[in-house]
């Protein structure tokens, strides 16, 4: 048994000792003030003002904490035992015998001496009780002034064993309902502890709100991300979410419930917020919870994160451009000494093609440089989709029927239109490398999704892609065309990225279908 346990057990045996005390302090008064009104003492009154007033003074004494603290617990409540089962027994005696009624109040001072008392003496002051009022009757028996019903004397004597053991199992029960709810308020005490600890010391900041946006709690660093300063920090408690700073208005009408960036607070930081809403949203008795995540760490580190991939990007692209370069290099030396016409023609078209594939590397890289600067607008997907193919067909009208778009006019996808343009691009031409070539061999269909987004499939009958391809299909310099530069679908993820989109290829089937979903408006 934990301390607490004891310590709550001891407390509710002080706590029904003290009120068996009054009990017995009051029962004794009423002895000396109306026991010969209530009939008592009828036979022997000098003999049961004497008892009466002993009662009273055992009572008072015995009352003390000081006296129980002398004799000790246990010694004290044996004591006050034995002196109400004598007190009674000799009141008895003066008073008529059993027919008084006095049996009765021993059957409650035995119950209260159940609920304080340990173990079998419990049993053995029901014992006592019963051999005295067997002497009682027996002393009648033997004087012969009156005769004696045993049955009814049996009865009570039996009553005696009775209430003794029921008040003993019930405070058995009760100590022990005591003790688990003192092991288990300790045990929720140590957690709670340890949830304080783990929210104080916790990098995110945490507010509890009530409906009116009043702080009820907030952990150290709520106060730190919102550039409170650090002795205020934990003084939010209190103040008005709204004082603090006006964008919380947005979150307490649950606008953005899950979560967006905001410069929010006195010190601006950049913060993602969270906000989980409790179940009478709105009401009076409703309330939320308010998570802050700071971003601008976050952004730090993925700052970082880009930089050691933009080196290792331009060690990948040094490599690259050395192949190319190396050819031109070498035909450029072929071409002076060479006097065939035939063989010049050949070497100034592996020149220009080297040439562009350059150019279209560091076309490519450039337009990853400029993934920040994306202006998203709602564009109209069918009509937009309908330019792109356009200016692919402008110089070979006929490769306009190699495309069928099945997009709903009403569609339209939150983007930058150039970074779109640009991912389009990338899709058709892969798509018209791969297809078969025949009427409506890559089709462009858009579907709605939940929460106002749309999903962009672009979908050739080609062979599609094995399993090792579709692994590292969006690594830069990755290709399977032998004059590719491998940064078309890296470029064009790192676009959809930068507008808020994800581009991803769907679950292989008849032909390659990438999937660009995003939101319809920005």
């Amino acid at each position: 048994m934990s301390a607490a346990a004891s310590i709550a057990i001891e407390r509710s045996r002080l706590v029904s000792l003290h009120f068996l005390n009054l009990f017995r302090l009051v029962l004794a008064g009423l002895f000396v003030v109306a026991g010969e009104e209530l009939g008592l003492g009828s036979e022997m009154p000098a003999v049961f003002r004497v008892v009466a007033y002993g009662y009273v003074a055992s009572a008072l004494v015995l009352g003390f904490r000081e006296v129980a603290g002398y004799l000790g617990e246990s010694r004290a409540i044996a004591l006050q035992a034995v002196i109400d089962v004598a007190a009674l027994s000799l009141m008895m005696w003066a008073s008529g015998g059993y027919g008084s009624g006095l049996p009765v109040l021993m059957m409650v001072m035995l119950a209260g001496v159940g609920l304080v008392a340990e173990g079998r003496m419990v049993l053995f002051f029901a014992a006592l009780a019963t051999i005295a009022v067997l002497i009682e009757n027996a002393w009648r028996l033997a004087v012969g002034d009156q005769p004696v019903d045993f049955l009814k004397v049996g009865i009570f004597c039996t009553g005696f064993f009775g209430i003794a053991l029921i008040a003993r199992l019930l405070a058995s029960r009760a100590q022990a309902n005591a003790s688990l709810a003192a092991e288990r308020g300790e045990a929720l005490a140590k957690q709670q502890a340890v949830n304080e600890r783990i929210i104080r010391d916790m990098q995110d900041g945490v507010i509890v709100a009530d409906a009116k946006g009043r702080v009820l709690q907030s952990n150290p660093q709520a106060a730190v991300l919102l550039g409170m300063t650090a002795s205020a920090a934990g003084s939010l408690e209190g103040l008005q979410l709204l004082d603090v700073d006006p964008v919380f208005d947005e979150l307490m009408c649950g606008r953005h419930p899950d979560g967006r960036l905001l410069r929010i607070g006195p010190g601006g930081r950049l913060m993602r917020c969270r906000v989980v809403y409790g179940e009478q949203q709105g009401a009076e008795g409703g309330g939320f919870l308010i998570y802050l995540t700071d971003f601008e760490d976050i952004q730090r580190g993925l700052q970082q994160t880009k930089l050691a991939a933009l080196g290792r990007l331009t060690a990948s692209m040094a490599h690259e451009i050395r192949n190319p370069l190396s050819a031109v290099t070498q035909a450029a030396e072929l071409l002076r000494d060479e006097k065939r016409g035939e063989m010049q023609g050949r070497l100034v078209r592996i020149i220009n093609d080297n040439a562009h594939r350059i150019e279209r590397m560091i076309r490519d890289v450039l337009a990853l440089g400029r993934r920040e600067q994306a202006l998203p607008e709602a564009l109209p997907l069918a009509q937009f989709a309908a330019e792109v193919i356009e200016a692919r067909a402008f110089s070979d009208p006929a490769e306009r029927d190699l495309y069928a778009i099945e997009i709903e006019p009403s569609l339209s996808f939150a983007i930058d239109r150039a970074h779109l343009h640009q991912i389009l691009d990338n899709l058709l031409a892969n798509a018209r490398r791969y297809c078969s070539g025949k009427p409506a061999a890559v089709r462009l269909h858009a579907v709605a999704l939940a929460g106002e987004r749309v999903a962009l499939h672009v979908r050739d009958d080609g062979p599609g892609l094995d399993e090792a391809t579709r692994l590292h299909l969006f690594e830069p310099f990755f290709t399977t065309h032998a004059k590719g530069t491998g940064l078309g679908l890296y470029i064009a993820r790192e676009l959809a990225e930068a507008n808020d989109a994800t581009l991803e290829l769907a679950a292989n089937g008849p032909g390659a279908d990438f999937v660009l979903e995003g939101r319809q408006k920005p």
